[in-house]
């Protein structure tokens, strides 16, 4: 099973970053919610209930906001550059499984990636993966 991300420069977009999105703030944030501040959002809600073919993604790993220049589309697949492990300042391409990606409209309108870090597996792995606009 996954861990949670316990660093923010690994932690993103998912409950917490609500309002960030919002204002299009682009450094990466906090993705806990542990003063409730954005429960309250607007995109709370929706953002509680994205899913990929492997479950829901806010409740499994914190998201992560990702620049159009580090998500590609290669033979059809999506791409996306990500640590190569927690903590790690080595980026490396993750193919997305087909399964990862959400298929509900992206209300915010960038990309985002929820990756999940395992003390037993060296490897990253994607939980979900929602493509932005890139533009």
């Amino acid at each position: 099973m996954g861990r949670r991300c316990r660093r923010s420069f690994e932690c993103g977009l998912a409950r917490s970053a609500v309002s960030a999105m919002i204002a299009m703030v682009m450094l990466p944030a906090s993705a806990r919610d542990l003063d409730g501040r954005y429960k309250d959002s607007a995109l709370h809600e929706w953002f509680e209930s994205l899913a990929s073919g492997r479950g829901l993604c806010c409740s499994y790993a914190d998201g992560l906001a990702v620049e159009d220049v580090d998500w590609e589309t290669k033979d059809g697949h999506y791409r996306v550059r990500l640590p190569e492990n927690a903590g790690s300042k080595v980026m490396i391409w993750v193919d997305v499984p087909n399964d990862a990606i959400i298929t509900a409209p992206n209300k915010i309108g960038r990309t985002v990636v929820w990756p999940v870090y395992n003390d037993f597996y060296p490897d990253v792995s994607i939980r979900c993966f929602m493509p932005g606009t890139m533009t």
